[in-house]
């Protein structure tokens, strides 16, 4: 198929309208068929469900073109049942793990001309989502929700390669304990708009949530997971309910151990710990890794061994080897890449 003719070297991470997408309504108790669409449009009743108490969830992958010309996508299976545990805890009917995944091959597949070349350094973003339909005035669950997948192009997170990241700890609280924190509802992301958007006002790259019962033990950001490297090589990662199980921080970990032969320790992390780490960073879809340079906990600048030129040694290793495995360059555990094409 002949790709679309765009700048796909200088794209940047943001929407770009592809030519289609996957619907599917569930009513009556039962999702229907699905299809293929032209419509990037929704129309929906202003009472709908997800605009009166936000019945709605979300998940994010990619789709890359490998050095030897297929088109793939990296472990959905793990997209599709965490939207599952989403969509559970929000009392909003699952779409199956094995439709889910032929949804995003179906819709990847009718979107092959927007998935970019290899070697380009973009891929294709796909979104799943879905939403609560139909009117509800009285606070319950809605009995009508659409799933939808749409994809766009996207170039590199970071132009140029990652700089290190200057964060805060942050006075705010993302989720609350015994709350929604662990799972992908869009109601967490407009919950840290505030705390990101104060942040960037005061010369802050990002938010370092603590525990909000203690306030004592590092959390998440408002969009990744942290991972941290210990002076001895260490990979070290906060253990958490009320933390996003970030997919990336998931398979980092098995990287660590088995391509790099760290010892892995996922487990509560006080703050007061971080002082003394060798490496930082923030891990998800959209970067893989982000690496962070300096935390400033109220004025008091805790500064990593790995500077603020460049990721620290072993978060580079790390990443390397996590994007050979999704790109195919480096030999991927069995089920970890799904070929799609």
């Amino acid at each position: 198929m002949e790709k679309k003719n765009l700048d796909w070297a200088n794209l940047g991470f943001g929407y770009v309208t592809a030519d289609y997408r996957y619907v599917s309504n569930y009513k009556d108790g039962k999702w229907d068929d699905g299809e293929i669409t032209t419509d990037a449009n929704i129309t929906l009743n202003e009472c709908a469900g997800v605009f009166q108490y936000a019945q709605t969830c979300f998940e994010g992958l990619k789709a890359y073109t490998t050095e030897d010309g297929h088109i793939v996508c990296f472990r959905p299976d793990l997209n599709a049942q965490r939207m599952v545990d989403s969509c559970e805890r929000l009392k909003m009917p699952a779409f199956p793990v094995e439709r889910f995944i032929d949804a995003v091959e179906k819709t990847v597949k009718a979107n092959e001309a927007w998935v970019p070349p290899y070697g380009s350094g973009a891929t294709l973003y796909i979104r799943p989502y879905m939403i609560a339909t139909n009117p509800v005035i009285g606070v319950k669950p809605a009995t009508e929700y659409q799933f939808r997948i749409f994809v766009t192009p996207v170039g590199p997170y970071f132009k140029g390669g990652a700089k290190p990241l200057t964060i805060r700890t942050c006075d705010f609280d993302r989720a609350a304990p015994h709350g929604t924190g662990h799972i992908k509802a869009g109601l967490n992301y407009a919950m840290s708009l505030y705390a990101i958007v104060d942040a960037h006002e005061q010369g802050f790259d990002e938010n370092m949530y603590l525990d909000p019962a203690t306030r004592t033990k590092v959390e998440e950001t408002g969009g990744a997971n942290f991972i941290f490297i210990t002076k001895d090589g260490k990979f070290v990662t906060p253990k958490s309910d009320s933390i996003l199980p970030s997919i990336t921080r998931r398979s980092l970990m098995v990287v660590a151990e088995k391509y790099l032969g760290m010892t892995v320790e996922n487990r509560e992390v006080l703050f007061e710990e971080v002082k003394d780490f060798a490496e930082c960073g923030l891990c998800g879809t959209a970067a893989v890794i982000s690496p962070v340079g300096k935390i400033n906990d109220h004025g008091k600048e805790i500064c990593f061994p790995s500077g603020m030129d460049e990721m620290g040694p072993m978060t580079k290793k790390l990443y390397e080897t996590l994007t050979g495995i999704q790109m195919g360059t480096v030999e991927a555990p069995e089920g970890w890449v799904h070929t799609i094409v």
